[in-house]
């Protein structure tokens, strides 16, 4: 599978990409999950790749949401964003998860957001003494 560019990245988040931070966490990031969950889809290099670049978007403006609204009297911005762990959180996850046709994402989306995929924690030592 073809690893998306930062350039592919930054073309559909269009925003002003001049002092960017690294984006090459989002894109490994996104591009393992896209590995992992869909490589038994059947899909070739070029879908693999599309689904990834959008996935990398999404974790990016997670980090860094985007714009929804400015103002320049009375100062002021609103922000895409919403807490969630969802793909559907940005408009980039949603557009990951269509383009993914077999349903790997959407699914583990229902699974993180329905709970089931929640980790938690058991202690197995002992009680101290004393």
């Amino acid at each position: 599978m073809a690893t998306p560019t930062e350039a592919q990245v930054k073309a559909i988040i269009s925003v002003d990409t001049v002092g960017w931070p690294d984006i090459t966490p989002f894109i490994s990031a996104a591009d393992d999950l896209v590995v992992e969950l869909c490589s038994d889809s059947g899909y070739d290099d070029a879908k693999m790749t599309l689904i990834s670049t959008w996935l990398s978007a999404h974790f990016y403006t997670v980090a860094d949401p985007r714009t929804t609204d400015e103002k320049a009297g009375s100062v002021g911005e609103s922000f895409q964003s919403s807490v969630d762990l969802g793909f559907d959180t940005s408009h980039y996850g949603q557009m990951a998860m269509r383009i993914d046709t077999a349903g790997n994402l959407a699914a583990l989306n229902e699974k993180i957001k329905s709970g089931k995929g929640k980790s938690g924690l058991l202690w197995l030592g002992t009680e101290r003494e004393g």
